[in-house]
């Protein structure tokens, strides 16, 4: 009950403090609506904003700009005034809901277009043989010559090799599809094609030579079946082959650089198209690059905004004079002063880390603590004292509160509170008492950011990804090649090396012939 309580102020606390701002940005819209206009007759630019749903994240995103002048007690002594609104929604927002509502529709039309030709040509592989056994014996089956024993046997291997044929196909063919690439597979069209010429002209030749001559040879006609069902087998291994094997050994090395803050990787790709390339790209990106983060960028954005903005030259003479000496004179001071920003930048970066270690510490503190509060009872323990026993999810609503605070100042100084909900957290540390896990595995995920995977898909901010590149997106990778992935907040521009060809030569060595001899000196001990 005490830690409910806690839990209900602690939650009261966020709504006060929220009531509290929108009061603040209604005193200051209504401020703004009485200023004046400006000389110009212009009226001041408005912004458009969305706010988060309240009962979605656990921290503001609001207070993020304002982290380099704040002390350790803000909380207390601070009101914040925010410039969002419940009913507006931003510009970027806007263009991410038309670009998925623009491209949901045509990618699902040329995805299900692809599989209905893809099932309907594998329908006609599989009933083709079967066709050419049954048409005989249902048109002229009193002419037909009798099956002898060769001729039953072969029913038997036509319909093993038609069994593993349907699971290779299966296998190979109808998988989940991971992504919509912008055009077709070229080795996988290419097979359709072949498979399609194949059967049509396997059905040109038993028109022509049995259906119209109406042949009684009976055992033939099945062994014509067989071979079909075997040339259809080896096109299916021709398929591994260029589906799944050509792929495999590695040929050329990328490197892949995040545009927005240089985070980059390297891997290893073999013979690929630009397109099937860049799908191997993004299924990397996920995994191993960490989650973009735009508040971190906005630091230095708005210390480069700031130098910018001190950079400005009169021309005091007038336009008619001529004072390019003085102006070079000040564009020289203004770039001496430009340059002392190193120091400003020194001592922000040294503030900001001991504030984060500062922080660091007391939420590791506090998680140690609330850790501790904790113990799984076993068997005969449960008998014993069953009004006192919770399951994991009341266990951590009971303990959260004692450790919100510290991770929420922690996760605003590190500007990751927009990747953590409330709930979010609440279904980490539920799963870390289920499976007994420490308090250090318990902050892995807050201390330090992770993949993009680990987060929500809401928070991702990169789902729908355009490919630029000069030449042909189906046309093979080639040594210096460049492509680009973007999508609306960042690009991932990916650069194509060939891995050098290595020549490697045999030395021998004769065991023998490590033999050694001691040289004595004569001012040594030996």
């Amino acid at each position: 009950m005490s830690a409910a309580m806690d839990t209900e102020s602690t939650y009261s606390g966020y709504s006060h403090y929220s009531g509290h701002s929108k009061k603040a940005h209604r005193q200051g819209s209504r401020d703004r609506h009485k200023s004046p206009r400006s000389k110009d007759g212009s009226r001041s630019e408005k912004s458009v904003t969305i706010q988060t749903p309240p009962a979605e994240p656990l921290l503001g995103n609001d207070a993020s700009r304002a982290e380099e002048g704040q002390d350790d007690n803000w909380g207390e002594t601070t009101t914040a005034i925010t410039g969002t609104s419940e009913h507006s929604i931003s510009q970027e927002d806007i263009a991410r809901i038309s670009k998925d509502l623009e491209d949901s529709v045509g990618l699902d039309c040329k995805r299900y277009l692809g599989l209905t030709v893809a099932a309907v040509l594998g329908l006609l592989v599989f009933l083709t043989p079967i066709a050419f056994i049954l048409l005989p014996q249902i048109l002229w089956r009193d002419d037909l010559e009798p099956c002898g024993t060769v001729c039953e046997g072969l029913f038997i291997s036509v319909a093993f090799k038609l069994l593993i044929l349907l699971i290779g196909t299966w296998a190979l063919f109808f998988r989940q599809p991971k992504a919509d690439i912008p055009r077709v597979f070229v080795f996988r069209a290419l097979l359709l094609v072949l498979i399609f010429l194949f059967v049509f002209s396997y059905w040109l030749f038993y028109g022509v030579r049995i259906l119209d001559s109406k042949d009684t040879n009976y055992q033939g006609i099945v062994q014509y079946a067989v071979s079909l069902v075997d040339a259809l087998l080896f096109i299916h291994y021709l398929a591994i082959v260029l589906l799944e094997l050509r792929q495999l050994q590695p040929m050329f090395t990328v490197k892949v650089v995040r545009s927005t803050d240089g985070e980059s990787r390297y891997y290893s790709l073999g013979h690929l198209s630009i397109q099937r390339a860049a799908l191997v790209v993004l299924e990397n990106y996920y995994r191993d690059f960490t989650v973009y983060n735009p508040a971190l960028l906005t630091a230095s954005k708005s210390r480069a905004a700031k130098h910018m903005a001190g950079l400005k030259v009169y021309n005091v003479d007038g336009p008619g004079n001529n004072a390019s000496g003085q102006s070079r004179a000040m564009i020289a001071a203004a770039a001496r002063r430009r340059d002392s920003s190193h120091n400003e930048l020194y001592y922000e970066e040294a503030d900001h880390e001991r504030r984060v270690r500062k922080r660091r510490a007391r939420l590791v503190v506090a998680v140690e603590e609330a850790f501790t509060h904790i113990k799984r009872l076993q068997a005969e323990e449960q008998q014993k004292a069953p009004g006192e026993m919770m399951d994991p999810r009341e266990a951590a609503q009971a303990i959260f509160p004692s450790m919100a605070r510290a991770l929420q100042k922690y996760l605003r100084t590190t500007r990751q509170q927009q990747y953590h909900s409330m709930e979010s957290i609440l279904q980490h540390l539920s799963f870390c008492i289920t499976n007994n896990m420490t308090p250090k595995a318990f902050l892995e995920r807050y201390l330090s950011p992770g993949p993009t995977l680990q987060y929500d898909r809401d928070r991702w901010f990169s789902k729908h990804w355009t490919l630029v590149s000069e030449e042909a997106v189906t046309s093979g990778l080639q040594d210096g090649s460049v492509f680009v992935l973007k999508c609306l907040d960042f690009s991932l521009v990916v650069n194509v090396k060939k891995i050098p060809f290595i020549k490697l030569s045999e030395e021998f060595i004769d065991p023998k012939s490590h033999k050694f001899v001691l040289r004595l000196q004569s001012e040594t001990s030996v």
